[in-house]
């Protein structure tokens, strides 16, 4: 059994999922300026509240300083001291319970470099798709988290 399960979103509509009351605050890494704009303004207006960074030096900054952080949502390949795999595995020993989602336009990496429970999914991805998988991983509190996308 894989540890993570790579995503494939259809076009067909999902059932909603609410919004908490106060704003689940998540992290955007991204290192293509366009590509984080983008997203990050996407899951605001679906309702999130976004950080966001363009390295992985960054985004261990605003982890340490946002304790509210609840899931980061990561490229795989940017510059810095580490990738979006090496970021993951970083994130899962200093924050366990923050929520991992990695995505790439290359090959989807090996099974044993995404941290158990965390997801990948491939682009080019759909924006509302994104904000119902991390609206889906938020409110499902058991494990394995498979059975939160069934």
């Amino acid at each position: 059994m894989r540890p993570y399960r790579i995503i494939s979103v259809s076009p067909r509509r999902k059932a909603h999922t609410p919004m908490p009351e106060i704003p689940p605050l998540v992290l955007v890494v991204e290192d293509e300026a366009l590509l984080l704009f983008s997203i990050a303004d996407d899951l605001r207006d679906s309702g999130f509240e976004v950080l966001e960074a363009g390295n992985a030096d960054q985004a261990i900054k605003l982890l340490d300083t946002n304790p509210r952080i609840t899931l980061v949502f990561t490229d795989i390949d940017m510059p810095g001291s580490m990738d979006g795999l090496k970021l993951s595995a970083t994130i899962r020993d200093r924050w366990p319970p923050v929520r991992i989602i990695v995505t790439s336009g290359k090959q989807p990496p090996a099974p044993d470099r995404i941290p158990s429970g965390g997801l990948f999914i491939p682009k080019p991805y759909s924006p509302a798709d994104i904000a119902e998988v991390m609206t889906k991983m938020l409110a499902y509190d058991g494990a394995p988290f498979d059975a939160a996308l069934q």
